[in-house]
């Protein structure tokens, strides 16, 4: 069992999945895992953790493309 706190973004089309882990970093820090299927989510939510200095693991949950955060 993951540690992160998990945000399920699928079905939002950007830049919602990096706004909402954005609101997450800020709220509680990491390690945070994001579910996100928009095709862009990817590079948005990569920006914005490279941005924080924060790195990235992409793998998959049940099929969905997921994020770790920290």
């Amino acid at each position: 069992m993951s540690d992160a706190t998990r945000i399920d973004a699928r079905g939002l089309r950007c830049p919602w999945p990096a706004l909402r882990l954005a609101r997450a970093l800020r709220q509680q820090g990491t390690p945070l895992e994001i579910l996100a299927d928009d095709p862009a989510a990817e590079r948005e939510i990569r920006a914005l953790a490279e941005a924080h200095g924060i790195a990235v693991t992409a793998f998959a949950i049940d099929g969905s493309p997921t994020f770790r955060i920290g």
